[in-house]
């Protein structure tokens, strides 16, 4: 048996890109004496689907890009060198296993189709000698800590929320520490631009909502302005459903989805807020929105790819349509609804919508203009900065009627102008920009 002194391991990145609060970094630090870590940018992530839209468009290549900049950055600080390649996982494991001599490796654990097709590649191709580890730890609370199985889980978000709150907790958030220092290590591998994946340099239009960079410095950045530095936190739930501006809401979602930030950091410093100034239903409000998110996410443990079959995880058949024109008109912004296409043209220039919108363009999707609901869903994966695949997909189903929704609602989009934009100045900053 190797002692920790003779060992290396190798930490796969994925949707878990930070240094703090990292629990597949800190064991991979606990066990090995040596650390080296990979991220892979893979040409599966930057080519169309069959819908027709990339998997990942610029503004989120650019986001990813900027992480994995401070990525590196972060890791170097503890000694530990990050390859990036443009490459397919499972061609390049096996030789950075070689090379490093590798026994063990270690990664967040996904479930979703894709991801469990990509590591099952990778694991035909491993060596005997050649084991990996997978941590669940992109929840605010953790699996091992709830009191139900998957399959027990309540259907409707209020239950879920009420179990959860009763019967688990919170982890603590953890640090990590530095490594052994190999400073003979040659690292020759490049984090590509945009270029290299395919688009060209581009400006957001200069009135987004987001104008924020990527990566765990600007996260925890965006995470002590918003709360100690403003104290904006302190009125989130009367400004959450507004429309422009960068502090309506928190922003927290994009370095959430990729895993620049954990969501139990985010709750830890909520609660250092709570004691060091005060406790309100706006402070509640962001940890409630952080159980919607881990709502989604056990949904997709619970349901798996029924999460993405048109019928959805209730088995709901629908005559739903494809009218391509349709289609076009919804994502240029140029359906029958103002609002819906104000909403939309913000997408498109800047890669953000606000919750608000985004529950509006996709009932108008999935109720008025009755498309598969899919792709609708699937343009938003393209689009989006913090795209999530359990809160995308689950949000969608919502809106369709075929989620988690037994009521099965539709958004009246006049009703709905009327009352978060009653003057018109949101529909007239984004109209005027697609003529």
């Amino acid at each position: 048996m190797q002692k920790k002194q003779d060992k290396t391991g190798l930490v796969w990145f994925r949707n878990n890109l930070r240094v703090h609060d990292n629990t597949v970094l800190n064991s991979a630090i606990a066990e090995n004496k040596t650390v080296i870590a990979a991220y892979f940018f893979d040409p599966r992530h930057f080519q169309n689907t069959h819908y027709g839209f990339k998997k990942t468009e610029k503004y989120r290549a650019q986001f990813l890009i900027q992480t994995i900049h401070e990525l590196r950055t972060n890791l170097k600080n503890l000694n530990i060198e990050l390859f990036v390649f443009k490459a397919k996982p499972e061609l390049i494991i096996n030789q950075l296993i070689f090379d490093h001599n590798i026994t063990k490796f270690y990664l967040q654990k996904e479930w979703t189709s894709e991801e469990n097709h990509v590591l099952n590649l990778v694991n035909n191709n491993l060596p005997s000698n050649v084991e990996f580890d997978e941590y669940f730890d992109q929840f605010l609370y953790h699996p091992d800590d709830l009191k139900l199985a998957f399959s027990e889980l309540p259907l409707l978000f209020t239950d879920f929320r009420k179990v959860v709150e009763r019967t688990a907790v919170v982890r603590p958030s953890t640090t990590t520490k530095s490594v052994y220092s190999n400073s003979t290590l040659e690292n020759t591998t490049k984090i590509p631009n945009l270029k290299d994946l395919g688009f060209e340099n581009f400006k957001t239009a200069t009135d987004t909502a987001f104008p924020f960079k990527g990566g765990e410095n600007s996260a925890i950045n965006r995470l002590n302005n918003y709360l100690f530095e403003t104290k904006k936190i302190g009125n989130y739930k009367n400004t959450r459903n507004e429309l422009i501006g960068k502090d309506f809401s928190s922003k927290f979602s994009a370095w959430l989805a990729n895993g620049s930030i954990s969501a139990r950091t985010i709750y830890w410093n909520i609660k250092q807020f709570e004691k060091d100034n005060f406790k309100n239903q706006s402070t509640y409000w962001l940890i409630f929105e952080l159980i919607w998110r881990d709502f989604f996410k056990y949904m997709s443990l619970k349901y798996n790819n029924s999460f993405f079959r048109i019928e959805g995880i209730l088995n709901k058949s629908q005559d739903w349509i494809t009218d391509q024109n349709a289609i076009r008109s919804w994502v240029n912004g140029s359906t029958r609804s103002p609002f819906v296409n104000a909403n939309m043209i913000e997408l498109k220039k800047t890669g953000w919508m606000s919750n608000r919108g985004r529950q509006n363009v996709a009932s108008f999707f999935a109720k008025e203009l009755k498309i598969d609901w899919r792709i609708g869903a699937a343009y938003f994966e393209s689009l989006l900065i913090d795209y999530d695949v359990h809160s995308n997909y689950g949000n969608w189903m919502y809106l369709a009627g075929v989620g988690n929704d037994p009521r099965n609602r539709m958004f009246n989009m006049e009703l709905q102008s009327k009352k978060y934009d009653p003057q018109g100045h949101y529909q007239n900053l984004w109209l005027q920009q697609n003529r």
